[in-house]
């Protein structure tokens, strides 16, 4: 069984900003705490099965790669990504290093783009309902804070450690 995390768990941002910088802040910290409940696991207890689902931590936060390329990427950019499943399924290759260094290169590309974008209400490239990145980052902070949710108790099944 692996350990408890070492590092405190991450701040609740405060952030006196306009919209873009505080919804950057409060997805920066979703993304930070879902990070963070991978901290200190082996390889074994993050591929673990704990719920009916065969849902895993490891799983989660590939997931969340998955879905921070495609609305970043491919949605708000235009870029021909994406496509294979939705990353819940873990390949050989998938680590705890390998998947937390995806989820860091595709949130730090996400605040990239959105840092360029002039105008929280420009269309995305690629959609046909009009949705805008304002859209986009809006859901990108719902679907990283449900998914926060569901790790810190996968993490408290696996050692008892708890979450925000």
């Amino acid at each position: 069984m692996s350990e408890a995390p070492a590092r405190p768990e991450p701040e609740l941002p405060i952030v006196a900003a306009d919209e873009r910088h505080t919804a950057l802040a409060f997805l920066g910290y979703l993304r930070a705490a879902v990070d963070h409940r991978l901290e200190g696991l082996d390889e074994a207890d993050a591929r673990r099965r704990l719920v009916p689902s065969d849902t895993t931590l490891l799983g989660v936060v590939k997931h969340l790669t998955v879905v921070e390329v495609y609305w970043s990427e491919r949605r708000l950019a235009g870029a021909d990504v994406g496509g294979d499943g939705d990353g819940f399924d873990l390949d050989d290759a998938d680590t705890v290093a390998s998947v937390r260094h995806a989820y860091d290169v595709a949130g730090r590309r996400t605040d990239e783009l959105v840092r360029a974008c002039p105008d929280l209400d420009q269309p995305l490239a690629r959609g046909r309902h009009g949705l805008t990145v304002r859209w986009m980052l809006t859901h990108l902070i719902e679907e990283t804070a449900r998914h926060a949710g569901h790790v810190d108790i996968l993490r408290e099944l696996i050692d008892s450690s708890g979450g925000r």
